[in-house]
């Protein structure tokens, strides 16, 4: 099976959910990873929004590309600007940029938990969208 990895800026969020949902909709067809350049933990509002619809990432660990269990990916999404700008270099590997609005940072000056939480199951149904197509991404027709 083929490697997929999701990269972000800290494997906290974006690239966790995507992880999530691919493993879910899709871990019968690939291998999933999601890493980033750095890594920042687990976001706690991203756990409860994925839990809501019945994916579970609460055993996820945010780690860094060296920390890896596997060196090849034969295709990395990276899902924000910085992890594109800084994405190192996968031999053989196929990099696609998807990008995805930063929950954490859209709602950084929101103090109602419902509304920030809005926020992240909005990302969270867009990030599923792109999962659903994600073989249409890898294609080549896709380019």
């Amino acid at each position: 099976m083929k490697n997929v990895l999701f990269l972000c800026t800290g494997n906290s969020c974006r690239s966790q959910m995507a992880h999530g949902w691919a493993k879910y909709l899709l871990g019968d067809k690939f291998n999933f990873y999601s890493a980033g350049t750095n890594k920042h933990g687990m976001n706690q509002r991203a756990v409860q929004v994925m839990d809501e619809s019945g994916v579970d990432i609460s055993k996820h660990e945010s780690n860094t590309i060296d920390e890896l269990p596997v060196r090849h990916m034969d295709f990395v999404f990276t899902v924000c600007a910085d992890a594109h700008q800084n994405c190192p270099y996968f031999p053989g590997g196929k990099i696609i940029h998807i990008g995805f609005d930063d929950p954490p940072r859209m709602t950084a000056h929101m103090d109602d938990e419902e509304q920030i939480l809005n926020v992240y199951r909005l990302v969270r149904d867009e990030i599923k969208n792109v999962i659903k197509d994600l073989e249409t991404y890898m294609s080549d027709k896709h380019e």
